[in-house]
């Protein structure tokens, strides 16, 4: 039987955390953040501080304000790669309609031509599916914005470089893996990829964007699907268990490795020093656990900067 879950005031929530042994000191400062941030939400970073899985209880000495200091690290950490994620996702929006534009034509009858995707027969189910979703965010959209309107009101149709404004990188993931193998090669090769390892990166980023745009928990999140092993695995000196790299695989580092592909340097650098400022920041309000066991719960290398200059 499941708990039945029944509304909790302030003061019950601050005992609850108070018999699960973390140190709260300033009663009325805590009551506030709980009802700003909503207790269930901190709660969510309780793992890290508790003494294991079996024993539930906060470590000795844990205090809210550590608890609150990783709320607040993960939805700082959250921002800053959401925000690369979506240049990334603005640029291979770019460079597709730019590809399949210029091979195919610019309205939509050009563009969506079934014709124009994989011969693979066994695939014309998925092909025909994506194309309806596609067509679909056409005829809701149109109207919706500005860009897209302008289009169908002065020429008669959405060009796909305006049309991917309105497409989730959900759909444009799936976009790519419909292309003729030619077309998936030259996109792939732009980011210097080859197709296979583009196409699993860019199903794990549509999953870590939609995470970061629900505002899930980020930092110990870890994809179903791995990353292919490549050369930033082996430059790092990534260690590994039984032929498997443990950090850099399906967790954020595999996040930072796969950015480093897909963005320019200077960018890159910026997300990798606004990450270090929030580890620094967590490291200065925690204490009670040490910076390397919060870097091996990301899944972070201990010399996991070094790929600014790999």
């Amino acid at each position: 039987m499941g708990h039945k879950k029944v509304f909790k005031t302030l003061e019950e929530q601050i005992e609850i955390l108070r018999n699960k042994g973390l140190i709260i000191t300033d009663v009325e400062k805590t009551k506030e953040i709980l009802l700003r941030e909503n207790y269930f939400f901190i709660n969510g970073y309780r793992h890290i501080f508790m003494i294991s899985d079996k024993e539930r209880r906060f470590h000795h000495g844990t205090t809210f304000e550590e608890l609150y200091a990783f709320f607040v690290f993960d939805r700082n950490i959250r921002n800053i790669f959401f925000k690369h994620i979506l240049v990334v996702e603005n640029n291979l929006k770019s460079i597709l309609s730019y590809q399949l534009s210029k091979q195919y034509g610019v309205r939509e009858q050009d563009y969506l031509n079934p014709g124009n995707f994989t011969e693979d027969r066994t695939r014309g189910r998925q092909v025909n599916d994506v194309l309806r979703k596609m067509k679909r965010q056409v005829r809701i959209n149109a109207s919706r914005h500005s860009a897209t309107m302008h289009y169908l009101t002065n020429y008669g149709y959405i060009p796909l470089w305006v049309l991917v404004k309105v497409l989730s990188f959900g759909i444009i993931s799936e976009l790519y893996s419909i292309l003729r193998d030619e077309d998936k090669t030259i996109i792939a090769d732009y980011y210097d990829l080859d197709v296979e390892s583009f196409e699993v990166f860019l199903s794990i980023i549509a999953n870590y964007r939609n995470l970061c745009a629900h505002e899930d928990i980020l930092y110990d999140h870890r994809t179903q699907r791995m990353i292919p092993n490549n050369k930033y695995h082996i430059k790092l000196d990534i260690p590994a268990r039984e032929d498997e790299y443990i950090y850099g695989k399906n967790d954020l580092y595999a996040l930072v490795i796969m950015l480093k592909y897909l963005l320019r340097d200077e960018d890159f650098r910026e997300l990798i020093r606004e990450t270090e400022y929030e580890i620094s920041l967590l490291d200065a309000k925690v204490s009670i656990i040490s910076v390397e066991k919060i870097l091996n719960r990301i899944g972070f290398p201990s010399n996991w900067r070094d790929i600014i200059d790999l």
